[in-house]
């Protein structure tokens, strides 16, 4: 992992703080990208020194991936993590968030992607990786989470193509699917579920626990160690890497 350079979205909070922390305690220069320049910066704090940047761009605009590219043009890149999205509830009407959801979760990634595979493509690293943030919700569906649902599964749609398409250039494109993560952006979703079915954020924790048999949520940071297995391995790619404390079992 030394001297390896990943960039990373959604890298100011969550899932994909823990990862830009794994990846840099292991030697590697991060980039940090995301729309919180405040938030980019509290993580950047949190990293071992090396030569890490901050980006802060908005993926939902194709043009502004293509710039952020052309700012870095000449900068190597040996992985990108597109693990930037949003969450929560939509419905169709006037104020229907679903061109906001897919707009980040499958249109952004594939922007933010696509903008950086020259660079990546040029790396001489022998593993190079492009490693998407799906869901257990990709599987699953939950009531009023329509575009939520259907952005996570369109991931695996583009996981699989890209894993084709880029395998002539030796690139591995995986993602991973946690289920309940501890993150603020789960315990917010969490508590929304929890307020439309009229009860307390701890009774709905209790309940939505009953279906993980662990359990309990996975922690950030045992996100970061299986995306950290992932970039180190030379063999795997297409496939969707469950985390989830057991909540979908498949073969």
């Amino acid at each position: 992992m030394k001297d390896r350079r990943y960039i990373i979205s959604g890298a100011g909070s969550g899932i994909g703080r823990a990862i830009a922390i794994k990846l840099a305690s292991e030697g590697a220069g991060i980039i940090l990208a995301g729309r919180n320049l405040e938030k980019l910066e509290e993580t950047l704090k949190l990293l071992p020194k090396g030569n890490h940047l901050i980006i802060s761009t908005d993926i939902r605009l194709k043009k502004n991936c293509e710039e952020v590219s052309e700012i870095l043009n000449g900068t190597h890149l040996d992985g990108i993590i597109a693990n930037a999205g949003v969450g929560g509830e939509n419905y169709y009407g006037e104020d229907d968030r679903w061109n906001e959801i897919i707009d980040t979760n499958l249109s952004g990634t594939y922007y933010f992607v696509n903008s950086f595979l020259e660079q990546l493509k040029s790396s001489n690293a022998p593993q190079k990786h492009v490693l998407l943030t799906s869901s257990v919700l990709a599987r699953l569906g939950v009531k009023n989470y329509t575009a939520y649902c259907a952005s996570k599964a369109g991931l695996l749609g583009l996981m699989r193509s890209w894993a084709m398409e880029l395998a002539e250039q030796k690139i591995m494109v995986n993602a991973i699917s946690p289920g309940w993560v501890n993150t603020n952006m789960a315990r917010e979703g969490m508590d929304g579920i929890a307020k439309g079915l009229g009860m307390s954020y701890d009774d709905f924790y209790k309940i939505a626990m009953q279906s993980v048999p662990l359990g309990r949520m996975a922690e950030p940071e045992e996100i970061a160690d299986l995306v950290y297995y992932i970039l180190s391995q030379s063999a795997i790619t297409g496939q969707v890497m469950d985390i989830n404390c057991g909540s979908v079992m498949s073969s």
